[in-house]
C-alpha cells in the first residue's frame, strides 16, 4: 500500500459505507492534502493546512472512538494502544504547527517530519488493524461502524477540493485542533446513542 491510487482501489473493493472503506478513502484524502499543502503558496497553503487539520480531527477521532475498541478485540490491545499513542504524538506536533507561520521554513521542516509520521501511522493501521477488522467483523458490523464514522464526517466536510474562503471547511476549521476534536467527539457520541 502506499499511493493514493492504491488506497482508492483497495477501498473500492468494499461496500459503500463500510468503515474500512471510509477510513481508506480518508487516508487517500489525507495523503493528497499533504501534497497540496507542500505545493501551495501563502494564503492557499493556510487554507489547505486548515482543511488537512479538519480532516485529521475527524479521522483520528473516529478511529479512536469507533475503530480502536474493535481493533483492541480483533488485533489486540497492544496494537490498538500503539496506534492511540501515535495519534496523541501527532496531535502534539499539530498543535505546534498551528502556532507557526505556514510560510516559514520552520513550518516546512516540521510539516515534512509530520507527514512521515502520519504516513507511517496510516501504514501501521492498514497492515495491523484493518485486515483483522475485515477478517473478524461481518459486513453489518462494519456498516454500523461506518455510520458512526460518517456522523463525524457530516459535521466537517472532508472531501478535498480547491479551498475557497467562505467554504464550509474554512468555516468549520476555525479554532484550535483540540476544539475540532471536541466537536467531532460530540457528533460521534450522538451517533452511538
Amino acid at each position: 500500500m502506499g499511493s493514493m491510487n492504491e488506497d482508492m482501489i483497495e477501498a473500492a473493493r468494499l461496500p459503500e459505507g463500510d468503515a474500512i472503506r471510509i477510513l481508506l478513502e480518508q487516508h487517500a484524502q489525507i495523503r493528497e492534502l499533504f501534497t497540496v499543502v507542500k505545493s501551495s503558496t501563502a494564503q492557499d497553503k493556510q487554507r489547505a493546512f486548515d482543511e488537512l487539520r479538519a480532516l485529521l480531527a475527524v479521522h483520528e477521532t473516529a478511529e479512536e472512538m469507533v475503530l480502536r475498541p474493535v481493533s483492541a478485540q480483533t488485533a489486540g490491545r497492544a496494537i490498538a494502544s500503539a496506534r492511540n499513542d501515535e495519534e496523541a504524538e501527532a496531535n502534539k506536533v499539530l498543535a505546534a504547527l498551528e502556532k507557526m507561520d505556514c510560510g516559514s521554513g520552520e513550518f516546512d521542516a516540521l510539516f515534512a517530519s509530520f507527514e512521515v509520521a502520519v504516513d507511517q501511522h496510516a501504514r501501521n493501521e492498514e497492515t495491523e488493524e484493518f485486515p483483522r477488522v475485515l477478517a473478524e467483523c461481518d459486513d453489518d458490523k462494519r456498516a454500523l461502524m461506518g455510520t458512526q464514522i460518517e456522523a463525524a464526517e457530516s459535521i466537517a466536510p472532508t472531501h478535498p477540493h480547491p479551498s475557497v474562503a467562505g467554504s464550509p471547511v474554512a468555516q468549520w476549521a476555525v479554532g484550535p485542533f483540540a476544539s475540532l476534536v471536541d466537536r467531532t467527539k460530540d457528533a460521534i457520541a450522538k451517533a452511538m446513542r
